[in-house]
């Protein structure tokens, strides 16, 4: 007598709306999190070299494609993209 535990679930293909607003809630807090360091990091005088090519090479929330947004990249896939769930 198996029955299903959730890791065997199938994966959905897209994320449901209320998934993609908390996913996007928590990319700007991220987004956050750099602001508040880096302004902290400037009133003291000083900066990062990690904090600085982060800023320079990662994209903030409103500057993603949806495409990024929602998706990670995994080399066993078909397309080389699969959901983030």
């Amino acid at each position: 007598n198996l029955t299903p535990s959730p890791s065997h679930r199938k994966i959905p293909f897209r994320l449901s709306t209320p998934q993609k607003a908390r996913q996007r809630k928590r990319l700007r807090a991220v987004d956050t999190v750099i602001a508040v360091v880096d302004t902290a990091l400037r009133k003291q005088g000083t900066s990062l070299k990690d904090l600085e090519r982060w800023k320079e090479e990662m994209p903030r929330e409103d500057e993603m494609r949806p495409k990024d947004k929602y998706t990670v990249f995994d080399r066993k896939e078909k397309r080389y993209r699969k959901g983030i769930h």
